[in-house]
This record gives structure tokens, sequence and C-alpha cells, in this order.
């Protein structure tokens, strides 16, 4: 009997514990937690495989406010790209693609978010800056959860995905290789400043 309430109330605590982290956002500025995040893409090798690589160091803000104007604003480094292999990382820091010698950061800037019926966002409608370039970018958004973590500080978590062309950002070498729509992959964890 001891155990069976035991486990009853574990299991009421542990439903709590997930509701309170299911909430949505509170409004308020946010800083994103770099040891918490990640920022990176997918890139199709040869019409047969999928590259993935990540950015290692990355800074970035968040201003949440449910179902009115929000913004979001992300600092990559591009010579932190990580893709597990020394010798492509070298290369894609290259001019042939990234070219960090003239361009060592790429921006994301999103001031139109759109909003699902629970006032969790939906869309991030912003810019990419890189490689010299900017172009409009839009960001599809699941919200992760919300909620106060053990050590007091408020957190909030989101996952992003949209799709970009390198071509239109300048970088056309090797094409037939490694193709041209790239897949951004944001997954966020904000804490509220």
């Amino acid at each position: 009997m001891l155990v069976k309430n035991l486990l009853i109330t574990l299991s009421f605590v542990l439903l709590q514990s997930a509701s309170v982290f299911a909430a949505t956002a509170e409004d308020g500025a946010y800083k994103i937690d770099p040891d918490h995040s990640n920022i990176g893409f997918e890139v199709n090798h040869m019409g047969i495989s999928l590259v993935v690589g990540r950015f290692d160091k990355f800074t970035g803000t968040v201003m949440f406010a449910s179902k009115a104007a929000s913004s979001v604003n992300v600092d990559i480094e591009m010579n932190s790209v990580n893709t597990k292999v020394a010798q492509r990382d070298t290369h894609i820091r290259s001019a042939s693609f990234f070219d960090v010698a003239n361009f060592p950061k790429a921006a994301f800037k999103a001031d139109k978010v759109t909003y699902d019926n629970d006032g969790n966002p939906a869309t991030l409608e912003g810019t990419l800056t890189m490689h010299g370039q900017t172009k409009p970018v839009v960001l599809h958004v699941v919200s992760l959860g919300a909620g106060k973590a053990p050590s007091g500080e408020v957190r909030a978590g989101f996952k992003a995905k949209g799709t970009i062309k390198r071509s239109e950002f300048g970088m056309t070498q090797m094409l037939s290789t490694v193709l041209d729509e790239v897949t951004l992959l944001l997954n966020v964890e904000a804490i509220k400043q």
C-alpha cells in the first residue's frame, strides 16, 4: 500500500512538473542559453545523403510578447562551423563557401511573428545576413515548453526550421556535389532576463 501511494504521489508530481513546462512562455526579454541550444544545418551531398553541421559559437536574444510584437536576434560566428570532419570544416570556412576571412559572422533577425491558437509562436519572418548578402527567411516554430527551472530562473524552449538556397547568398561553387537547398535547424533554450 505504501509503495502504491508513493507511486501515485510521484506520478502526480511528475505530471505537475510536465504541465508547468508545457506552458506558453512568459512575455519578456530572453537571452539564448548556448549551453542548452543548438544552431545547425543539413545539406544534401550528391543527392544521396545529408551532411549535418552546427555552429559552436553564437549569441542571441528573444523578445517574446504573446500574440503581439516579438523579435529574435541571433549572431553566429561562422568560423565555429563543425561537421565533425576537420578537413571538410576547413573547406567550408574557405572562400569556396563561407569565406570566414571576409565574412566572419552571420546574423538572423526576425521581427514578424505569427502565433497559434495557444499564443505560441508559429513562424518567424525576418532576414538572414550571410556571406555579404541579406535575404528574407521564414522559420517554422514549435514551442517546446516554458517554466521555472529548479535554480529559479524562467526558461523557454523552441525549435525552428526553414530552408535557404546557398546560391542566393553568393555560394555557388560545387552545386552539383553539395546541393543548393540548405535546411536551417535551431533548437533554442532561453532564459528570461
